[in-house]
């Protein structure tokens, strides 16, 4: 038999292994990231379908049949009626406290109402919970092996404001994240809108076109649109469909947008001209917010650039005449 040499090694693995382990990894990635770019879809199409699906209904005026058609359509479950009923009869539960979580829920991207119920029932159950398990964990169990009382105090503390909080912050948070969504489409929506309007399209059919494409660059103010479109189509009252699209996003841009659709509808002004004086102040403010992140990128930068960067720029430049020095002095001749 032949001797089979062992190929160069790095730290005790071998490094032709090693690399063919790599070149393959780096192939499937390959492979797969073709296969996502290949086989894309659009975020929009189901949401429209389902929109479409739900203006057929209430055009037909079908509002009554069976159990799950008439749920479907109130979008109702037992679950929140019992949730509902137990909450009533805690005198916990008040109309206003429902409208604002409601508008949360809008904002967030939440169409059901319903959840509002929900999201006042885990604020009074998760403090319990959340509460519980903390002092089974930390009083009971000593499970996190906290030696001060202080310490104990305040982790229970962060558990129930956690618990009381978490539903509201993960809200906050999302209705964030989808409103900077929809900041950032706005003006290229505008643009698509001005063409459209110059282009002869009434606004409900300007509205669906711009859904449809942006759907896929920003599918949540796609989503905005195509609903806004639908709900013109079929309200008796076209402000009605622009409040609630000022309602669903928590953005002065879009209510300001919102403003102009519905003077340009009661007084006849052109569309176009205001929609495009509206599409310039937005890029600008787009401009400017992103020269103030500019502007912030120093002071930002400072503290990595003190703590990762510098001590690595030492080491390389220091490193070899520190070791020399130390042989020198070690070992001298």
């Amino acid at each position: 038999m032949l001797n089979q040499t062992p190929g160069p090694t790095l730290l005790g693995f071998d490094v032709v292994i090693v690399g063919t382990i790599l070149a393959g990894l780096a192939a499937f990635a390959v492979i797969m990231a073709v296969y996502a770019a290949i086989t894309i879809k659009d975020p929009m199409a189901k949401r429209v379908k389902a929109l479409n699906e739900r203006r057929d209904e209430l055009k037909a005026g079908i509002v009554t049949g069976g159990t799950k058609k008439r749920a479907s359509l109130v979008r109702k479950s037992d679950t929140t009626d019992k949730v509902k009923d137990s909450l009533g009869k805690m005198n916990v539960l008040q109309e206003s406290q429902i409208s604002i979580v409601q508008q949360k829920l809008a904002h967030a991207g939440y169409r059901n109402k319903e959840l509002a119920v929900i999201v006042i029932g885990l604020r009074l159950v998760l403090p319990v919970v959340f509460g519980v398990f903390g002092f089974l964990t930390i009083y009971v169990f000593n499970t996190w092996d906290m030696e001060s009382d202080f310490y104990k105090f305040m982790a229970m503390a962060a558990l129930l404001f956690a618990g009381y909080k978490g539903p509201e912050l993960y809200l906050s948070n999302k209705s964030a994240k989808r409103t900077k969504e929809i900041q950032k489409g706005l003006p290229d929506a505008l643009d698509l809108l001005v063409i459209c309007a110059e282009a002869g399209l009434t606004v409900d059919a300007a509205f669906n076109r711009v859904a449809k494409e942006l759907g896929r660059a920003y599918p949540e103010l796609g989503d905005e649109f195509a609903l806004t479109a639908i709900e013109l189509s079929f309200l008796n009252e076209r402000k009605l469909a622009f409040d609630n699209f000022a309602y669903r996003v928590d953005l002065e841009a879009v209510k300001g947008v919102v403003t102009t659709m519905i003077q340009t509808e009661r007084y006849g002004t052109p569309l176009a001209s205001a929609l495009r004086v509206l599409s310039a102040e937005f890029r600008n403010e787009r401009m400017m917010r992103a020269e103030e992140k500019a502007a912030r990128l120093p002071a930002i930068m400072t503290v990595p650039l003190i703590l990762f960067i510098l001590p690595v720029l030492f080491i390389v430049i220091l490193g070899p005449a520190a070791c020399s020095i130390s042989d020198a002095l070690i070992n001298p001749e």
